[in-house]
């Protein structure tokens, strides 16, 4: 169950207690005084009780709960969230029948799916784990004293490499507390494997699968569709490496992507054989061996150190857990009523944001594409970096004197020059007042550079995605389709350039000129704003730049971020430059979503258009993965009709 579900059934279950509880005072259509008047004959409640019957004969009705004749409405409800979280009849038990939770026993707990940033909401839904969540409820467990070990059920996880290497060193730091950690899985393939590495134990079940197969890049280039429909990209950048446009004007990587793509390929399959080597205690040339192979049926996963056990997961669960076992949840709040109901005030707006006493450090997440104006407000801010959003929540947090810090996690390939340039500003701003430590996740790239460079301190992994400092501008030329569609169009005007924008055919020469211009001038700009932030001549930055997507481990070497770790990393740091001790409390930005979040997020379809939407939905039935790439481009390239020059890097599907 997705944390999305599980909020909805606790805020409906906390919605209807409310209701239930929400009024010390008598109901009128409750009898709690004696020698009130008998209820009106019109009373559609009256009819549940025979006459106003007294019950126990002292003629006080003060214990029949009130109208529903007499039923305890509360009581009811409250039996009901139980219900929702006891296993029925035919389902495997939420415990041990030997449970004594107050001895030392085991925890079962199951974790697959995608391991998000933020989880994403809206009407058509969210999904995911949130790292944070996951990493904050492994470090309470670990404090857990009747708690033995953690049996971890895993099944395929999806999850950002630099975010697995986050995910592990909590899953380390377990360990180091002296609990037994012990995995299971019925198969399992590059980043899942990386996770189960992790454990003191693997078992997997008796047909399943261990594939280490070695990562692999998956460009994804839509110009043959749009030559389909008759459409024509026509795009230029600044930057010797700058491709971000290559998906959509050239049918194949060019040679400077495959040499970009060749050094994050490199980097992530040396990860790929340190990790596994040190884990499972094998020498790096017979992990190549290995991953050579790629694929492990059961058995010969076990006889090739990769796994330690062939067994079914309940048979590995109850041969470890001696003294009892009960499952647990990576967020358990759904079970506390009373956090339940003040996450509905909060999500009613009746209470304001969860935020901590005294000074505090913030943690704002700017996550997804870079683009102009407003967005999809609050609640989009956790899958795109909207410049008016993002700008409003920096000043806030600039202006609030118990913020001491803040910490920007950074997630994004970039996107409009104009709004990446709009948010330096105010980080800029920002960084004049309090310490600003970023930290970059899965990619920060191009925009997501931009709005990083004037940090106190950057922070990355060693397989984040960085760099690409250069400027991409274009704009899709649809005449060819109208044509196709009998339609066609005859730009008229005065001024030399007056149908530049207008033109639905691609740019002449002229104004080729002019719009490489402009996009000089970004650049110089962006790379100034580097030079400025990374304390570097413009003669140090130019060379680095040229839109070359970088490696953590690289973009240290080049001075381009300041440290290789991840968000805990940058959190301690953030406390250090403020002075504040290790017990400060953390202010996370975008907050738990609102009803009025929701209502202003409303959204309803992509609009593509019909013939767009058709081939995607094809494509989704070959490979939904794909699908969701191809859409992606589509959406990037029709995000220039508003902005024109972006600075936005387009990395390809890693797997």
């Amino acid at each position: 169950m997705t944390g999305a579900m599980r909020a909805c059934r606790g805020l409906t279950l906390s919605a209807l207690l409310l209701v239930a509880c929400s009024s010390s005072e008598p109901s009128k259509l409750d009898s709690v005084v004696k020698g009130n008047a008998p209820p009106a004959a019109n009373d559609p409640w009256s009819a549940s009780r025979s006459d106003g019957d007294d019950r126990d004969g002292d003629g006080d009705d003060s214990e029949s709960g009130g109208g529903l004749g007499g039923m305890d409405l509360k009581g009811m409800l409250e039996k009901l969230g139980e219900g929702l979280e006891k296993p029925g009849p035919y389902e495997a038990p939420a415990k041990s029948a030997e449970l004594d939770d107050t001895k030392p026993h085991w925890g079962v707990m199951s974790m697959s799916g995608g391991i998000v940033e933020r989880e994403a909401f809206s009407w058509r839904g969210g999904g995911g784990t949130e790292l944070r969540t996951l990493i904050d409820r492994l470090r309470a467990l670990a404090k857990e004293e009747k708690l033995t070990g953690l049996v971890l059920r895993v099944g395929g996880v999806e999850v950002s490499f630099p975010d697995l290497v986050e995910l592990r060193a909590a899953l380390a730091d377990f360990r180091a507390a002296g609990k037994r950690l012990a995995c299971h899985t019925e198969q399992a393939s590059n980043a899942t494997y990386l996770m189960l590495a992790a454990c003191d134990q693997i078992a997997i079940a008796p047909l399943g699968q261990v594939a280490i197969t070695g990562p692999a890049a998956m460009p994804i280039h839509v110009k043959p569709l749009l030559d389909k429909l008759g459409v024509t990209a026509d795009f230029l950048h600044v930057g010797a490496y700058k491709g971000a446009a290559e998906p959509l004007t050239r049918d194949a990587p060019s040679p400077e992507t495959q040499e970009t793509l060749g050094a994050i390929l490199d980097r992530r399959y040396q990860t790929l054989v340190d990790v596994i080597a040190a884990d499972r205690k094998l020498d790096p040339a017979t992990v190549k061996g290995l991953i050579d192979t790629a694929l492990f049926p059961s058995e010969k996963a076990k006889a090739a150190k990769l796994v330690d056990q062939v067994s079914s997961f309940e048979a590995f669960r109850d041969g470890l857990a001696a003294g009892g076992w009960t499952k647990l949840d990576v967020e358990p709040d759904g079970n506390d009523q009373l956090k339940t109901m003040l996450k509905l005030a909060r999500f009613i707006g009746a209470m304001p944001p969860e935020k901590p006493m005294g000074d505090h450090v913030a943690v704002v997440y700017a996550l997804g594409d870079i683009v102009d104006g407003e967005g999809s407000g609050i609640l989009g801010a956790r899958s795109e970096i909207a410049s008016h959003t993002l700008v409003a929540a920096l000043r806030a947090v600039t202006n609030d004197d118990s913020v001491k810090a803040v910490v920007l996690r950074i997630d994004s390939g970039g996107g409009s020059a104009q709004a990446s340039e709009l948010i330096w500003e105010a980080v800029t701003a920002l960084k004049a007042k309090k310490p600003v430590v970023v930290s970059m996740s899965d990619v920060a790239a191009s925009g997501g550079y931009y709005i990083a460079s004037p940090a106190n301190k950057i922070f990355a992994l060693a397989d984040t995605l960085t760099g690409s400092i250069g400027v991409v501008g274009g704009k899709i030329a649809p005449g060819g389709a109208l044509q196709k569609l009998g339609v066609n169009t005859f730009p008229m005007g005065r001024g030399k350039r007056a149908t530049i924008m207008a033109s639905l055919s691609p740019w002449n020469a002229d104004e080729k000129a002019a719009i490489q211009s402009s996009m000089e001038d970004v650049y110089n700009t962006f790379v100034g704003r580097v030079a400025q932030g990374r304390n570097k001549k413009l003669e140090e930055v130019l060379p680095i730049a040229q839109g070359r997507v970088w490696t953590g481990t690289k973009a240290k070497e080049l001075g381009l971020v300041d440290e290789i770790g991840g968000l805990d990393a940058a959190i301690a740091e953030a406390r250090k430059l403020a002075k504040l001790d290790e017990s400060a409390g953390l202010e996370m930005y975008p907050p738990a979503p609102t009803l009025r979040d929701l209502l202003k997020s409303f959204e309803s379809g992509s609009g593509f258009g019909a013939k767009v939407e058709e081939t995607l939905a094809s494509l989704h039935a070959v490979d939904p993965v794909i699908a969701g790439e191809a859409a992606r481009l589509i959406g990037l390239a029709l995000s220039f009709r508003a902005t024109t020059i972006q600075a936005v890097a387009v990395l390809p599907v890693l797997r």
